[in-house]
């Protein structure tokens, strides 16, 4: 084990960063002129663009050459934490066990199966990665498919009800447009249907004769939903089923549990609307678009979200919805299939302060995901008696959740389960007796011991006096936090009613071992805390998710957790944009910014409706095209327009992909260029061929984490 130096580093001697040329573009809105020096950096595919990035790339290169071993011994300690031949836990759905396979030496997995023995046993069987499984079949091997390639995704993997064929769907660009294959599996032979430019989650009907895909628009917008009859060549004889024309929706589509109803979602951010389809008339649907009447769950009306399922009880056919009108945090109604006009019964009535997060409905019971007191629940629906049961754990704090239950029949449900100090497990719940049965719990190699580290959660109070959850982890023998000032990595989101909840991670172990703490703070925006949490940190409220981490930084130095040379903050995507904003606000508060694929230019993506997903952003953040006071309030507060001149900035490294559909690459390099402007030590990656998850490949993305966890460490003047 290692420990901190006591005095921060100076960054290496380098080359001169590259100059960004000032080409100044007017953007004018409400009366507003706005000179943008560096707009032109959007031009992807111009050479000047490409050839600045990787000069962006060469100068990040040599700025820290020096870490580079730091960085393999990273890549090592997390590399040998992983079983790296290994065999996920199988799902039983038809006649197989399904599951996948990770072999040392390889980028990615791949997906198998083999025979059911027994028709009455849903135990699966304990597989080892170094033992034969009868019958196991190779579906998929994702390094076969990837060879070639420098990137390489799978959008899409299903197969038929009755084991006969499989279909999956590959980018290689990163830019989430898949093309899809169908493939016989007792032959081997691939079918002539080559499905291009598709949406992910395509899916075979039940019957396995269809495929039902979604498409994109020129703004990366999902706007239809389509029908492909298995055999055909391409997409030329597809019917598109449904189409969504509102540009501030988006449109999708998945079978109900029971396999009986196509549901087709149209949503935005506040609003939505479920059309059910039988799975009986969608082949009548070929022939004539028109010929299906669909049901409309409810009619779209502002504000109003929900899904659901479909069950039967006692042979009657019920639509469980799971809605918010009038309900904050949800609640969970049904209404009888055969009548429109019934009015709604309460199952699960509204509780302020307890979100409902989904309804799954399988035969016998409904699996129901909510989050109270910021902990993520998993509980068992009673059809009869309309209680819940909620599956227990022992720690404070953890993250746990449903997943792996394809059959409508089953009598288990397949639960995961982790924290911040234990290790990823796998769960069946029988429901019947409420036995709770470990199938599998992710091996840590190298002698890691739970009881080494500890984790608890803190309640910051907010300059407004709103208590802020922050969740922290760290290894005991180096004392509790407090006790005296260490380094500390503090983390946010704080968007899209998302929640970080406290999991598990290799990579986080190589700097807890050597004395940093991790901490994450809760922030407003997020949905630790239920929809008001969420609501009071978007629109008009979205400061609140910069002014919360701000306060938590401040209390943890205040309190003795850590220093401001000795900490540093990370986040990504919308988060990025939350590094952007304190980066700006508190710059003294933070040794290091890093910001991943980082939304820092909002306010220029915002104003421009015919970027990838403007019109959708509009319900997070407001629609400053239209509406001046939206304007002038995110103009206030985008990073990239408010870098300050009179500040000393913390360093910053951020990180982006060329290909990312989500967060342009051109934001983080005009803010890096804007930083430097002002004398920051501000640094860019542009992974060239990636999307807006990074890299590709397990070991390609260790290698980026400890790329990232180097350049923290020596913010932090950690001594590796």
């Amino acid at each position: 084990m290692t420990t901190e130096s006591t005095a921060v580093p100076s960054p290496a001697v380098s080359p001169a960063p590259p100059v960004a040329a000032a080409r100044p573009i007017v953007r004018s809105h409400h009366g507003d002129d706005v000179e943008d020096r560096y707009e032109w950096l959007r031009a992807k595919d111009d050479a000047e663009v490409v050839a600045h990035l990787e000069a962006e790339n060469a100068y990040t290169d040599a700025r820290l050459a020096h870490l580079e071993p730091l960085r393999e011994t990273l890549f090592q300690e997390i590399k040998g934490r992983v079983r790296e031949t290994d065999l996920t836990v199988p799902v039983r759905q038809g006649g197989w066990w399904y599951y996948g396979r990770s072999i040392e030496g390889r980028q990615y997995g791949l997906q198998c199966r083999a025979p059911l023995a027994d028709a009455d046993d849903w135990t699966p069987p304990r597989l080892e990665a170094d033992v034969p499984v009868p019958g196991e079949q190779v579906l998929l091997d994702g390094n076969v498919e990837a060879d070639g390639h420098e990137y390489f995704s799978l959008g899409a993997f299903s197969v038929t009800t009755d084991g006969s064929r499989m279909l999956w769907g590959v980018d290689t660009a990163g830019d989430e447009r898949y093309t899809v294959r169908i493939r016989d599996i007792a032959t081997g032979e691939e079918l002539p249907d080559v499905l291009e430019g598709v949406g992910g989650g395509a899916r075979f009907t039940p019957d396995g004769a269809y495929v039902v895909y979604s498409t994109v628009d020129d703004a990366w917008r999902p706007d239809g939903v389509w029908l492909h009859r298995v055999g055909e060549p391409g997409r030329d004889g597809d019917v598109e089923i449904a189409h969504e024309d509102d540009e501030s929706f988006w449109i999708g589509a998945g079978f109900t549990r029971s396999r009986r109803y196509l549901a087709i979602e149209s949503a935005s951010n506040t609003t939505s609307e479920i059309d059910l389809i039988a799975v009986a008339d969608l082949p009548l649907l070929i022939e004539d678009p028109d010929a299906v009447d669909s049901l409309t769950v409810w009619d779209r009306s502002a504000g109003v979200e929900y899904s659901v399922d479909h069950a039967v009880i006692d042979g009657r056919d019920w639509i469980y919805v799971l809605h918010n009108q009038g309900a904050l945090d949800f609640e969970l109604v049904r209404l009888p299939a055969d009548d429109e006009d019934a009015e709604p019964e309460t199952i699960i009535p509204h509780t302020p302060g307890t979100r409902l997060e989904s309804v799954d409905c399988l035969r016998d019971f409904a699996i129901v995901e909510y989050r109270s007191d910021g902990i993520p629940r998993v509980g068992i629906l009673d059809y009869t008696t309309h209680e819940v049961r909620e599956v227990a754990f022992d720690e404070p704090l953890y993250d746990a959740g449903s997943g792996g239950n394809p059959e409508w029949a089953q009598p288990v449900v397949r639960l995961s389960y982790g924290s911040f100090t234990t290790p990823g497990a796998v769960y069946d719940y029988v429901v019947d007796t409420g036995e709770l049965r470990e199938l599998k719990r992710v091996e840590v190699r190298g002698g890691y011991d739970a009881a080494d580290y500890a984790q608890e959660r803190l309640w910051v109070p907010a300059a407004d006096g709103t208590a802020i959850p922050v969740s922290l982890v760290w290894r005991r023998s180096f004392g509790e936090p407090g006790a005296e000032p260490r380094p500390l990595h503090l983390y946010g989101y704080g968007s899209y009613e998302h929640s970080i909840d406290p999991g598990f991670s290799y990579a986080r172990l190589s700097e807890l071992d050597r004395g940093v703490v991790f901490a994450v703070a809760h922030v407003r925006g997020g949905g630790e805390l239920g929809r008001a949490w969420y609501e009071h940190g978007k629109l008009s409220r979205k400061r609140n998710s910069f002014t919360d981490f701000v306060d938590v930084a401040r209390h943890l130095v205040a309190h003795g957790f850590t220093t401001p040379e000795r900490m540093v903050a990370e986040g990504g995507s919308a988060g990025g944009l939350l590094m952007g904003a304190v980066a700006n606000l508190a710059p003294e508060l933070f040794a290091g910014i890093l910001a991943d694929v980082p939304f820092v230019d909002a306010l220029t993506t915002i104003l421009d409706p015919s970027l990838p997903l403007t019109v959708i952003e509009w319900e997070e953040w407001g629609d400053p095209l239209h509406d001046a006071e939206v304007y002038a309030y995110m103009k206030s507060y985008t990073p990239y327009e408010n870098v300050r001149d009179d500040v000393a900035y913390p360093r910053v490294l951020a990180m982006t992909s060329l290909n990312d559909t989500r967060v342009f690459y051109v934001e983080p390099a005009k803010w890096v260029a804007r930083l430097r402007e002002v004398g920051a030590d501000a640094l860019l990656r542009c992974e060239m061929v990636a999307g807006h998850g990074g890299v590709s490949g397990r070991y390609n993305a260790w290698r980026e984490r400890a790329f990232q966890l180097a350049w923290m460490l020596d913010v932090m003047g950690v001594d590796a």
